[in-house]
């Protein structure tokens, strides 16, 4: 007889239909069904991969070059994983060697967008470049002199480096976030208006759970568009700036 015939259903199975939570498991005796536990070993070895997986690099700028975006990248004041794992300040902030190199950078660019490999590196790897194409498709900006910077060792606050560094007027962090146990590959987007080193949390709009699971990119994409349009428009960004954009045009399609 096998795991599944034994197993009591939870009256609840049917909310299984709409969400990739753990509920409704049901259960064998007084234990989880075998099923699931091997499912739950799967999902915390999946989190555990995406924390310590490097980010190809190497990889990620061919494609994003091959797309027509202009590349640089930099990398944290953490000098491997361990350290950034272990000291969270030093992946805050930029290498001086690299705040140096981007201080001589001619164009002071409207936008400066980063990817930060953060607590994903997964993240920024599936999904990163289709969000960029579409985004692209909707803000109108000089693209040909807009960075798209490679951060390595990476958390949010970099972007604060990044820009102040290359005198831009609003920066665009893409991240992989922590990840939890239905979502090892969540992106997040987080827009600072006037980056600048010492920004606090407040300062920052963001916009998570990107993935075709979660946010798919056409609406991130909507929401980002409208918050940096706003952001550079009222020139703030934060708590004082609210998404009021209307999906109804994007779910239309």
């Amino acid at each position: 007889m096998s795991d599944k015939d034994l197993t009591q259903h939870n009256p609840w199975d049917e909310l299984r239909a709409h969400t990739s939570a753990r509920i409704a498991l049901g259960r064998v005796g007084c234990s989880m069904p075998t099923r699931e536990v091997l499912k739950f070993g799967l999902a915390h070895a999946q989190a555990r991969d995406a924390v310590h997986r490097p980010l190809d690099f190497a990889e990620l700028k061919q494609q994003l070059r091959h797309a027509g975006f202009r590349t640089l990248q930099v990398h944290s004041s953490a000098a491997d994983r361990q350290t950034y794992l272990l000291r969270p300040d030093y992946g805050r902030h930029l290498s001086e060697e690299c705040r140096v190199r981007l201080l001589h950078e001619l164009a002071a660019p409207e936008l400066a967008i980063v990817l930060a490999d953060g607590l994903s590196s997964v993240a920024i790897q599936r999904h990163a470049l289709p969000l960029l194409e579409l985004f692209r498709e909707r803000f109108d900006t000089d693209w040909a002199n807009t960075p798209v910077v490679l951060a390595e060792q990476g958390r949010v606050a970099i972007g604060d480096g990044i820009g102040e560094a290359l005198r831009a007027r609003l920066a665009i962090v893409l991240i992989g976030e922590r990840p939890g146990l239905s979502s090892p590959d969540s992106l997040g987007i987080y827009l600072t208006y006037q980056p600048a080193v010492g920004k606090m949390d407040s300062q920052r709009n963001c916009i998570s759970n990107v993935r075709p699971e979660g946010l798919p990119y056409a609406l991130a994409a909507h929401k980002l568009d409208f918050l940096a349009r706003q952001a550079l428009r009222l020139q703030l960004s934060g708590v004082e700036l609210k998404d009021d954009s209307s999906l109804l045009s994007v779910l239309g399609n």
